[in-house]
């Protein structure tokens, strides 16, 4: 028998029928594709961090519940003190704990991100996708809808959503809350860039969560996020939790960030608000292009009927690379995201743009 043979046999059905995640090879490309803070460290901050890391033990597990870092990410992000924190190493392990742990369908809106799809689908769990309106706002009807229909264990609502970038209703949300028969998890992977938040709510509702990454702050490299909630949940979802799950390394310099590296950090994140700020009212002038306000570190935009492909591959060619969204979903028909990037890259993309007319 031949391993094509095997894996026909033994390769779960929907696993077959799934695409591997795409990431797109950018070498040699400024890279405006996959919504990385830009900017590095300072010199300073970045010794005083390797002085920190000599005195890592790498010969020694780490402390599986992260309890230095968890007391930082406390303080830095107000976390109320009566919830718990769960570490993962990125959001997609929280999502998939939440899916392995909770028996039912999962439910999110479309376009969103797309690991919330996949995860349920590679842990068995029925997944139900509802479309957005054109305008990307919630279907409330709709929403609620397919909540009373399906009763999913566990709602993944992205505020701000990505790929599009808006912030849905917080009235919305509540009622999707209120209604929801399980776990609702308000996903702020983006909450440097918007004021917005769900986490000082926590102990409002009994079904609330709220997951968030510092990816996005500038530490996508160390792969970390983070789930706030009351300890009721968070106790069921550590027992699926794999042990020492995020590496000391990762514990010990996202530590350090919060605490020695937040100005830095901070001031950079206040860089990307206004470079956004400035790239969107720029977009706004260029013929054929739509672009959608956005409360994240990206800025979507549609392009005149059937320029998406020739776009893209126009910025690849002059060393900018973004993210074609045509064809991911009919919402995003013609559409490019957009990472803000710093002034000089932005700049650049703006030159392409205006030059491919």
């Amino acid at each position: 028998m031949s391993a094509a043979d095997l894996v026909q046999r033994w390769v779960r059905p929907e696993i077959r029928s799934l695409d591997a995640y795409s990431v797109q090879e950018a070498s040699g490309l400024i890279k405006l594709d996959a919504m990385e803070n830009p900017y590095g460290w300072p010199d300073s901050l970045r010794r005083r961090w390797l002085e920190r890391l000599k005195g890592v033990s790498v010969n020694r597990y780490p402390d599986p519940a992260g309890r230095e870092l968890v007391a930082v990410l406390r303080r830095v992000m107000e976390i109320p003190e009566e919830m718990e924190v769960l570490l993962g190493n990125g959001s997609d392990e929280i999502i998939q704990i939440l899916a392995l742990a909770l028996n039912g369908p999962v439910l999110s809106v479309e376009p969103g991100f797309v690991m919330y799809a996949m995860i349920a689908r590679f842990v068995g769990r029925p997944y139900v996708g509802v479309p957005l309106r054109r305008d990307f706002s919630l279907d409330l009807p709709a929403l609620l809808e397919a909540v009373e229909r399906h009763r999913p264990a566990l709602v993944f609502l992205a505020r701000p959503n990505n790929p599009t970038g808006n912030l849905f209703d917080a009235a919305e949300v509540e009622r999707v809350i209120a209604a929801a028969p399980g776990l609702v998890v308000i996903d702020e992977a983006y909450s440097p860039f918007t004021e917005a938040t769900f986490m000082r709510r926590l102990g409002e509702f009994p079904n609330l969560v709220v997951m968030r990454t510092l990816s996005k702050l500038g530490l996508a490299g160390l792969r970390l996020g983070y789930l706030a909630g009351s300890p009721e949940w968070l106790d069921e979802f550590h027992k699926v939790r794999l042990p020492y799950n995020v590496n000391v390394l990762s514990q010990v310099t996202a530590a350090f960030a919060l605490d020695e590296g937040a100005a830095a950090l901070a001031e950079q994140t206040a860089a990307i608000r206004s470079e956004r700020t400035r790239l969107f009212a720029a977009l706004e002038e260029i013929a054929g292009l739509e672009p959608f306000p956005s409360e994240a570190n990206f800025i979507l935009v549609r392009t005149a009927p059937g320029r998406a492909e020739e776009l893209f591959e126009a910025l690849k060619e002059g060393g900018v690379l973004v993210k074609k969204l045509h064809g991911s979903h009919s919402l995003l028909s013609d559409c490019l995201r957009l990472t803000v990037g710093t002034p000089e890259e932005n700049d650049r993309l703006l030159e392409l743009l205006r030059r491919a007319g």
